[in-house]
């Protein structure tokens, strides 16, 4: 398999070269050349087979000959070494939970994945690999997680002051050893156009080893397409495909689920549910894209103004909007129907959600109810703990802390305040 820049189709690399590079040197984003078609009999016999070999099967063709096939069965294994279970909500609605994993978000799949690739591909280097990264939320602590004391790695991730919850910030600044938390006076969007300058920075990159572990690496976004396959493994009426909603920010993750549908995975639509960050809702009602300054909401981590992965959306349906609009929809859910939402399923059907599966959940609930009939999943993306600060409020009761966030929340945070500027971020990274 060989992938392109999103920028310049001509110039092709591997999945080793775009894993280690993270951003093509035109800042366009790495793209298959050719989207694998799963055969009809992995599909019908889906039920039969264990997580692990449904990861390996979808990974395999993307990966290429880059990795060994007995290592990267064991990347595979180490990758999804807990549950995603598909839990029944409403006789429509189902969650996909997917907070099982050791820092209690989806990330987890995306960043043990590329840790583990990035930890093969630089084993015999003799320069440290800088991972560069910015976070909305999860994807700091997950990233943290994931590459904490692998050796050869050194990990810099960029946050907004004041704008993640006391959990997430907790999980990506207390760890220290080879993680760097940047803490900048700035949003989202500031931090992910910060990362995305220093890829282009010809005196940065001569001095450092440099790449992303934002879902614009290939390696952070398509082992997302895994939960999607478990999802329908676990979907009982296979004759009536479900209906998709994913709380959508960057929107790497509706990306993998479309990728995977590309690819043969049965799904009747997917929703892109998104909170006042409105840009695709927009886009796909006007069909003119227009960037926006992120808005801040409860559902932190979709805080995003101008969603890096939509353009390989826009890539993978040709730049059709017709054809995107026939299997994708969005829409805009407000932080004050997001709390109503959580505290009615929390006292109606004993399920608690979190801000952004909440999102989720709506948008699914409103596209049912104009489609009768029907049914589906939302993703759960985080466990509700990490956002206890905005829903104990809202129930009226305390949740109960797992023990792996008891472990951190009241650890001394580490990280280093900085401004929203290429010059600070450049003259940080030339010390490393």
């Amino acid at each position: 398999m060989e992938y392109y820049s999103t920028n310049n189709k001509s110039s092709r690399v591997n999945f080793r070269e775009a894993t280690i590079a993270g951003q093509a040197p035109d800042k366009g984003l790495y793209f298959p050349c050719e989207i694998p078609k799963l055969s009809k009999q992995f599909i019908d016999k889906i039920e039969q087979l264990s997580k692990e070999e449904i990861a390996f099967e979808v990974i395999k063709p993307y990966v290429g000959d880059t990795i060994a096939s007995s290592e990267l069965k064991t990347i595979v294994e180490e990758t999804i070494n807990f549950n995603f279970p598909l839990v029944k909500v409403t006789d429509a609605i189902s969650s996909l939970e997917l907070f099982h994993g050791p820092t209690l978000a989806f990330k987890d799949v995306g960043a043990r994945f590329m840790s583990r690739c990035l930890g093969y591909f630089v084993q015999h280097q003799n320069k440290k690999l800088t991972v560069l990264v910015a976070t909305s939320g999860d994807t700091g602590g997950a990233v943290a997680n994931g590459f904490y004391n692998v050796d050869g790695i050194n990990v810099v991730i960029l946050y907004p002051s004041g704008k993640v919850s006391k959990t997430q910030e907790a999980q990506l600044t207390t760890l220290g050893r080879n993680i760097t938390a940047l803490e900048v006076e700035g949003s989202f969007d500031d931090c992910q156009q910060m990362v995305k300058n220093a890829f282009s920075d010809a005196q940065l990159k001569q001095k450092l080893f440099l790449t992303s572990a934002n879902s614009i690496n290939v390696a952070r976004w398509l082992p997302q397409q895994f939960y999607y396959f478990f999802a329908y493994q676990q979907w009982k009426d296979k004759n009536d495909p479900p209906v998709v909603s994913v709380p959508s920010g960057n929107f790497g993750n509706i990306c993998a689920g479309l990728l995977a549908y590309c690819s043969g995975l049965p799904v009747k639509h997917f929703l892109a549910a998104c909170n006042a960050n409105d840009t695709i809702p927009q886009y796909l009602q006007t069909g003119n894209y227009t960037s926006k300054t992120s808005v801040a909401t409860i559902s932190n981590a979709m805080d995003v103004g101008n969603p890096s992965n939509f353009v390989r959306i826009l890539e993978l349906f040709n730049q059709e909007l017709s054809s995107i609009k026939n299997i994708l929809s969005s829409t805009s859910i407000s932080d004050e129907e997001t709390k109503t939402t959580v505290a009615e399923v929390f006292r109606t059907k004993n399920y608690l959600l979190d801000p952004h599966g909440a999102v989720g959940f709506i948008a699914l609930q409103h596209y049912l109810k104009e489609h009768p009939g029907s049914k589906g999943f939302f993703l759960e993306t985080a466990h509700p703990v990490k956002f206890f600060d905005v829903i104990e409020p809202v129930i009226h009761q305390q949740i109960e802390m797992p023990a792996a966030i008891q472990s951190i929340i009241n650890k001394e945070k580490q990280s280093i305040k900085m401004r929203a500027d290429d010059r600070d971020l450049k003259s940080l990274l030339m010390e490393l």
